[in-house]
């Protein structure tokens, strides 16, 4: 494991997230718990009727979307990104060395989470709300998501981890459509990735960045 990172040239920053409920942001407030670095949350309401993010995020970002990490006036956009540059500057332990076929699999599943993942995730979201217009999509939409599922089950190595035998980057990236999977009724099928989540659920970390971010549905 790597141990040889120095911090980003911020040793006691307090960095704030800005979070939105029901969110892919719940993983850095749960990363940050992880590493036992101080945080503050700027918390945002989805719109009860649209479920989209509130106009607020926009004035932060062009694009308002959450996450979003605010370090010294800087915001850094992007779970990828962020999850990088928090474990680079303060988590090395949670990236395999880079000489290793290990640190291929985290690179690899870093940007899987948030491309490959996420694009039938969304695809059922967005089409759903189409209802019969959208039903020609559905198998396709349907067969990769289950594509994608099987294959996490795949990579979960023994311990119950994704490329090292203890919590890594990867796992925390890879919780969010895990447990979608989970949520949308795959847990007798994928039996590893239904204790992946439960196993990640479980963490203290994980709890705490609960209570403070608040409770969501994947549904």
């Amino acid at each position: 494991m790597r141990q040889d990172t120095a911090p980003l040239g911020q040793e006691a920053s307090m960095f704030t997230v800005h979070h939105l409920n029901n969110s892919r942001s719940q993983r850095v407030l749960w990363l940050l718990e992880e590493l036992g670095l101080p945080y503050e949350i700027e918390h945002y309401q989805r719109d009860s009727v649209t479920n989209l993010a509130p106009p607020a995020l926009l004035a932060k970002h062009p694009l308002g979307k959450s996450p979003m990490l605010e370090v010294d006036g800087r915001i850094i956009t992007e779970s990828g990104a962020i999850v990088d540059y928090l474990c680079a500057g303060f988590g090395p332990q949670l990236v395999p060395d880079r000489d290793t076929d290990a640190y291929i699999s985290h690179l690899e599943l870093m940007h899987f989470a948030e491309g490959s993942a996420m694009t039938p995730i969304l695809l059922q979201l967005y089409v759903g709300k189409l209802g019969e217009a959208g039903a020609p999509l559905a198998p396709r939409i349907t067969q990769q998501l289950e594509s994608h599922f099987v294959y996490m089950e795949s990579l979960l190595r023994p311990s119950g981890h994704f490329v090292q035998d203890e919590l890594s980057a990867a796992d925390i990236m890879l919780s969010f459509p895990a447990e979608i999977a989970i949520a949308q009724g795959q847990g007798k099928n994928l039996p590893k990735l239904a204790g992946f989540v439960a196993s990640m659920q479980a963490r203290p970390a994980y709890q705490r960045a609960l209570e403070k971010g608040g409770a969501y549905a994947f549904a």
